[in-house]
């Protein structure tokens, strides 16, 4: 069985994916709002980890731009989850770089 052509656009929203979660650091923070099952600010994403909340403010960035994580705002904070799709879309990619149906 042949797989499916992994087209240009497809290969370079997945090398996206893979670039984001190339961080330790980003790859924890997932983890973490993974775990929590609720939104999160970035004070208490701080509270577990031992990076400044700068710090984590740029990692959120970088996840929210490949939509690993949904940002909400509430008033004037801004709360994080972890976008629900990506435990279907992510695997499906990996299957997809690998040639698997």
């Amino acid at each position: 069985m042949t797989a499916a052509r992994l087209t240009d656009e497809d290969a370079a929203t997945y090398a996206g994916w893979f670039k984001a979660l190339a961080d330790p650091m980003r790859v924890r923070l997932l983890h973490l709002l993974a775990g929590e099952l609720r939104p999160m600010t970035v004070g208490e994403i701080t509270e577990h980890l031992p990076i400044g909340q700068s710090t984590v403010s740029h990692h959120l960035k970088t996840l929210a731009e490949v939509r690993f994580v949904l940002a909400e705002r509430h008033g004037t904070s801004t709360r994080y989850e972890v976008n629900t799709a990506c435990l279907d879309c992510f695997p499906a990619a990996v299957r997809a770089i690998l040639g698997r149906p």
